[in-house]
């Protein structure tokens, strides 16, 4: 059966701020989010969508659909640096001659596609010692090899998006807040008075976990941490980075938590009785052995969760190849 097509859509939230809609290509996640905040003659552009053939059409229907042409942004502020985020920043800053703000630990995204065949043997590395058969390992390799990674230049921020730094818009000033976990160069923005937070992946509207693995000591440390962050905001309406927009802030962040809490708690059990790989591991998590499918993101969700858990010292790596867990 084939997928009916997104395309790119605009609509308004609020005076002064738009939802701009614009597909992806991958299965079960249709469509990101970039959000147009008016300030002064023009809008602050948070995150850009991905770039793929067409994708720059898709962003200016949905402008146009809500009154907007690329020409009028002034700033685009990226969330964080994956592509369906950032992607787009290069021509954009091209067509409206406007600057890039984005938290300066984007190595994770930029590194990778400077160089994308020691990405691909570095990936490639880490699913043999999780225990991965060769015979799947040489299949995505070859899948992935030549693939482009959804950036269409990698640019470099004018200037670095870190704790503090406030963005002005019609809507009142975005405070930035350090949010890493998902990924090492993760922020949100909050703007107080309307009690309103741009997430990014951070917050969904369903929960959905995804951390970056191998880039920061503690990934799922790290986002547990940033959630605390973020509840103590109390913020009012979620301006996520897929999805709509929803209220129920603080009901998230606690549904987030108790799903951490839970996986790891699924994990310890899972090593408890012997040394296990992460292969190993992963139908104990989520009720399934790996497919090619959900490869990719379990193994790193599964990785980051044994690394907080050996960080806690309740687990230990045993020594020997594939890597194997054990509890401590």
């Amino acid at each position: 059966m084939t997928r009916k097509r997104e395309v790119g859509r605009g609509e308004r939230v609020l005076p002064g701020l738009w939802r701009l809609r614009l597909p992806l290509p991958w299965p079960g996640v249709p469509h990101c989010n970039a959000w147009a905040v008016a300030a002064g003659n023009g809008v602050v552009l948070f995150d850009t969508g991905m770039h793929e053939p067409g994708s720059l059409g898709h962003l200016e229907r949905a402008l146009e659909q809500v009154r907007l042409r690329l020409e009028h942004v002034r700033l685009v502020v990226c969330t964080h640096a994956h592509s369906d985020h950032y992607g787009q920043a290069a021509p954009i800053m091209e067509r409206a001659g406007c600057d890039l703000w984005m938290h300066p630990n984007h190595a994770h995204m930029t590194a990778v596609a400077e160089d994308p065949d020691a990405w691909l043997a570095r990936r490639l590395e880490v699913a043999r010692q999780s225990g991965v058969p060769e015979e799947p390992l040489r299949r995505y390799a070859e899948e992935r090899r030549g693939q482009g990674f959804g950036v269409a230049a990698i640019v470099e921020p004018q200037r670095d998006l870190v704790g503090g730094v406030t963005i002005d818009t019609d809507l009142g000033t975005w405070t930035t807040y350090e949010t890493p976990g998902h990924a090492p160069s993760h922020v949100c923005l909050h703007q107080a008075e309307r009690r309103l937070l741009i997430s990014g992946d951070h917050l969904l509207g369903r929960v959905s976990l995804y951390y970056d693995y191998g880039w920061t000591p503690d990934p799922a440390g790290e986002f547990l941490d940033s959630l605390d962050v973020v509840e103590g905001l109390d913020a009012r309406l979620c301006l996520s980075g897929h999805g709509k927009p929803f209220t129920d802030v603080r009901t998230h962040i606690h549904a987030n938590r108790a799903l951490v809490h839970e996986r790891l708690a699924a994990v310890e059990r899972a090593i408890a009785d012997g040394p296990r790989t992460v292969v190993e591991v992963v139908p104990d998590v989520y009720g399934e052995p790996l497919t090619p499918m959900t490869a990719s993101w379990w193994l790193s969700e599964t990785l980051c969760y044994l690394t907080h858990l050996e960080r806690r010292r309740v687990a230990r790596r045993v020594e020997g190849e594939p890597r194997r867990w054990v509890a401590a």
